[in-house]
């Protein structure tokens, strides 16, 4: 694990201290790790896991993906192709509370569906 530990950190482009601070710990503390003077402890595992999207089976096992595969979507790329009339359709939609937006989106569906 530990090895890995040092793969992720490369790979993100972290230095020890920048990759150990989401973390809430030093430079010194990761490097021990990354040469095998510390163990990750399982709470240590979870924080690396959560802060950075690293699927948990990996990092214990280097078995699958490095990151788990995100759903999300970006709304930079997104909207990268987007003139400004069809952002502030995006931005008024958001700014609408959460049962307007369900209203549109049943209205939409009811429409589609005909």
């Amino acid at each position: 694990m530990n090895e890995r530990v040092k793969e992720l950190r490369k790979k993100l482009g972290l230095s020890g201290a920048k990759f150990g601070e989401p973390l809430g710990v030093q430079r010194m503390t990761i490097s021990q790790i990354e040469t095998g003077k510390n163990n990750l402890t399982d709470q240590m595992i979870k924080s690396i896991c959560l802060a950075y999207n690293v699927n948990e089976n990996w990092l214990r096992t280097g078995e699958g993906n490095m990151f788990i595969e995100s759903n999300q979507v970006d709304l930079n790329d997104l909207t990268k192709d987007a003139d400004q009339l069809e952002i502030d359709i995006l931005k008024a939609y958001f700014s609408l509370p959460k049962e307007l937006r369900q209203k549109a989106i049943k209205h939409f569906k009811d429409h589609l569906q005909e």
